[in-house]
């Protein structure tokens, strides 16, 4: 399946639905293009909906971080929300549970970032 994305602006959180496999380095380009262009434009607040986000593998969560990166180091903050089963046993496998806020749905994860 392939990887496609969504993006609105909540008030001052830009929410990204994430959809299909996040496999592949070069598969989010234009997400990260555009999360780096919103950043420069000063909109550092980021919530991650993976509600139908089926599949990440190691190079994907590298995409998470690294999106996290971004915001965090121009003083923003980045929440993942609707996150399966299979992908929260993976977050917590490798621990990002402890570095990403998760929450369980957007309004939880708007309420979080705008707090």
């Amino acid at each position: 399946m392939i990887f496609q994305y969504k993006s609105k602006e909540q008030g001052s959180v830009q929410v990204f639905h994430l959809f299909g496999e996040l496999i592949d380095r070069e598969q989010p380009k234009s997400m990260i293009d555009e999360i780096v262009k919103i950043i420069s434009e000063g909109k550092i607040l980021i919530l991650l909906d993976l509600e139908e986000l089926k599949y990440i593998n190691s190079s994907g969560l590298n995409i998470l971080i690294n999106i996290l990166t971004k915001s965090r180091k121009a003083g923003g903050d980045v929440a993942i929300c609707n996150v399966n089963e299979k992908n929260k046993e993976l977050l917590l496998i490798t621990k990002l549970d402890s570095i990403f806020n998760v929450c369980k749905n957007v309004e939880e994860g708007i309420a979080l970032l705008t707090k």
